[in-house]
């Protein structure tokens, strides 16, 4: 990995302003942009927490709970209660994985795998409302999952 030294910030420029911290920036967004999802998650029952931890599920039935937790980068704190909601609400179910019984295998019910096509609906709603280009969230996303990497590292 290589690794480049920092430029310095032009003279003048305050970086204690509020409007130049990225953590401002990122927070003020994400707040946003998830609220945006609400009014289309909730007559789906969903949480924005839930429609991430389903969009995994969509992708690939069962994960164990571990691995679910590492996709949605949620702790096991937050997932537990989260799955068990999930599973009340008749979307998944959750059981000992027949690869290793130390672990807990979570399905989507076929009431989990037919809600799918209600949230086929939700990109495309969320599209028109941020009336932006695919390429240029897509753009952004990219940015966003370098920027995850490098916080990470």
């Amino acid at each position: 990995m290589t690794t480049t030294q920092p430029r310095p910030a032009p003279q003048g420029t305050n970086l204690l302003a509020l409007d130049q911290q990225v953590c401002y920036a990122l927070a003020v967004a994400s707040r946003n942009v998830i609220a945006l999802y609400k009014p289309l998650l909730e007559p789906m029952g969903l949480t924005h927490p839930q429609y991430l931890v389903m969009l995994a599920l969509w992708e690939e039935t069962p994960l164990t709970v571990s691995e679910l937790g590492r996709r949605v980068s949620l702790d096991p704190g937050t997932m537990s209660p989260l799955l068990k909601r999930l599973e009340v609400g008749g979307l998944i179910t959750r059981a000992r994985d027949p690869k290793d019984e130390r672990a807990l295998a979570v399905s989507l019910t076929p009431r989990g795998a037919r809600l799918r096509a209600r949230a086929e609906k939700v990109p495309p709603a969320i599209l028109a409302r941020l009336g932006m280009e695919v390429t240029e969230l897509e753009s952004l996303r990219d940015g966003l999952t370098r920027l995850i990497a490098a916080a990470r590292s």
